[in-house]
């Protein structure tokens, strides 16, 4: 087993825990830092560790009732063309572009954490069928960025569930977590057949962040919300200074992807 992943996958599973988001905003930077993967192979292997992670919360949610079942089979099919979309997209960047987009991806990131607890419930969210067209909206912009950068894609379902669907924030969260399996599966797969995943660092990594997101989810009902959620904001605001800084290589600069 590669032990740098087992370290990467426990950070990333107790951050991710501790404020209730999927690993791949932690994961995706820390393995293109420590493991010096591409960014698209930190995509591409953080996708895996989506699925697990996924698979525990959705579990954890559903024994207490807080998963709805029937917002997830609108919201699944959508994601899953997304996240095929995403990947296939994402392969056809250069490394900085990604990087950028990344970069952006953790900014609007940090700021829905800060504002959470402001995001209001909707007395009255759309009935009947309508409910499916914000299902299936935040189905197919979830399943993109997914595939596209390697994350849960949480953060666009949850606010969307709540705002336009009117689910409670637990059940859009738990709901989420169930939806983002399927799509990760198959961003996971697309960037498979194209050579991006690093299979070496798989084991460790969703070994690492199973136990880490556990350990982060007892951490966090001991510690203030409020200051986890601040301080886990300014880490992904420093992160994505990090990817907006970069530059493109001479040959990135021209168009080509290396």
């Amino acid at each position: 087993m590669n032990l740098p992943s087992l370290w990467i996958g426990l950070l990333s599973g107790i951050f991710g825990g501790l404020v209730g988001l999927g690993g791949g905003v932690i994961a995706v930077p820390l393995m293109v830092s420590f493991l010096k993967l591409s960014q698209h192979r930190a995509t591409a292997t953080s996708l895996v560790a989506v699925v697990f992670s996924g698979l525990t919360g959705a579990f954890t949610y559903a024994t207490q009732g807080a998963v709805d079942w029937v917002a997830a089979l609108f919201i699944i099919p959508t994601a899953m063309i997304g996240a095929r979309a995403g990947a296939l997209f994402a392969n056809q960047l250069s490394e900085w572009r990604l990087k950028r987009i990344f970069g952006w991806y953790l900014v609007a990131v940090a700021l829905l954490l800060i504002l959470k607890p402001y995001i209001p419930h909707v007395g009255e969210p759309v009935q009947g069928w309508l409910r499916v067209l914000p299902m299936g909206t935040a189905g197919v912009l979830a399943g993109f960025a997914s595939g596209l950068l390697g994350v849960g894609g949480g953060t666009i379902i949850v606010p969307i569930l709540v705002l336009l669907a009117g689910l409670e924030q637990h059940v859009a969260q738990g709901t989420s977590l169930l939806a983002m399996i399927p799509s990760a599966l198959v961003g996971s797969y697309t960037h498979y057949k194209h050579g991006n995943l690093a299979q070496e660092v798989v084991a460790g990594l969703v070994i690492g962040i199973i136990g880490g997101a556990f350990a982060g989810g007892l951490v966090a009902n001991q510690l203030p919300e409020f200051w986890l959620r601040v301080i886990f904001a300014a880490v992904l605001i420093w992160t994505a200074t990090r990817n907006l800084r970069g530059k493109p290589k001479p040959l990135e600069a021209h168009g080509s992807k290396p």
